[in-house]
């Protein structure tokens, strides 16, 4: 029986997260669920997010993940320490369901030199506050500036993300966000689909800033993980086979994730409202 690693997004952007894990990871089997038809996520509220949020869980669950990673901000954000505390005892104590807002910070301190970080998010991650009470926990001392970039994920599902008409807002949160604080010295972005904004964004971003991207973090924590949990490791089947379901019809869905992973994939259509 597969016991695949689920990963899930409300979007195509978390295949940028599946795409790392999977250089870093290739021998395991992954399902990866988009709900695509429900996107986006960000100017939801947290009741709407966490409900949404764990019917993809349960239905990764119910398809033999015994792992399933969160690779959505906004659903990191805004359902998954509700989902750990109080659904995950309920169904299965033996799950695990993680974020990636963790393992991206839990790093940082070993990238940046100054201790003064900018976030680029949408409005929800950044209006949850996710990122700098993440980062108040682990590093007090470290000085964060927040800044919502609304137009990047339309940017960036509409295909225009390599245009002309990107710079201008692209250009924009990069100023407004670098003014804040003028002793930041990284960047990360805190929204995944922004790596295919990573050129644009780099024209207009001083030599000397690190950019930081979620994706080989993720991986790398991953890899971290399932090391420390060789319980949870010895559970997750090893065919190195991917699929993929979205709540979007096949051909959208396909079609899009072309862009994101620059290959031929299918889908197969699924309805989390009501799938068995």
């Amino acid at each position: 029986m597969m016991t695949p690693i689920g990963i899930f997004d409300s979007g195509y952007g978390g295949l940028t997260i599946l795409e790392q894990i999977r250089k870093r990871l290739p021998q395991y089997d992954y399902l990866y669920l988009g709900d695509n038809a429900r996107s986006p996520y960000g100017n939801r509220s947290f009741e709407v997010v966490y409900e949404f949020t764990l019917q993809a869980v349960q239905w990764l669950f119910r398809r033999g993940c015994r792992l399933v990673i969160l690779a959505c901000n906004t659903a990191s954000a805004k359902a998954l320490r509700t989902i750990q505390q109080k659904d995950l005892p309920a169904i299965d104590p033996e799950r695990r369901v993680l974020g990636v807002i963790r393992p991206t910070v839990e790093r940082l301190n070993k990238i940046t030199g100054s201790f003064h970080i900018g976030i680029l998010g949408t409005q929800g991650t950044i209006t949850s506050q996710s990122y700098p009470l993440e980062i108040e926990k682990l590093f007090p001392g470290m000085v964060v500036e927040c800044e919502a970039c609304p137009m990047w994920v339309p940017l960036v599902e509409n295909n225009e993300y390599d245009k002309p008409g990107a710079d201008y807002f692209v250009k924009q949160h990069i100023e407004n966000v670098l003014r804040k604080d003028l002793l930041i010295d990284t960047l990360v972005l805190a929204c995944t689909h922004y790596p295919l904004l990573e050129n644009k964004i780099r024209k207009y971003l001083p030599g000397e800033i690190r950019l930081v991207s979620q994706g080989q973090l993720v991986a790398e924590s991953l890899e971290d993980y399932l090391h420390r949990h060789p319980e949870i490791a010895s559970e997750c089947s090893e065919n190195g086979i991917c699929r993929f379901y979205t709540t979007e019809s096949e051909e959208k869905f396909a079609s899009m994730a072309s862009m994101f992973l620059k290959g031929k994939i299918e889908a197969e259509r699924v309805n989390l409202e009501n799938a068995g």
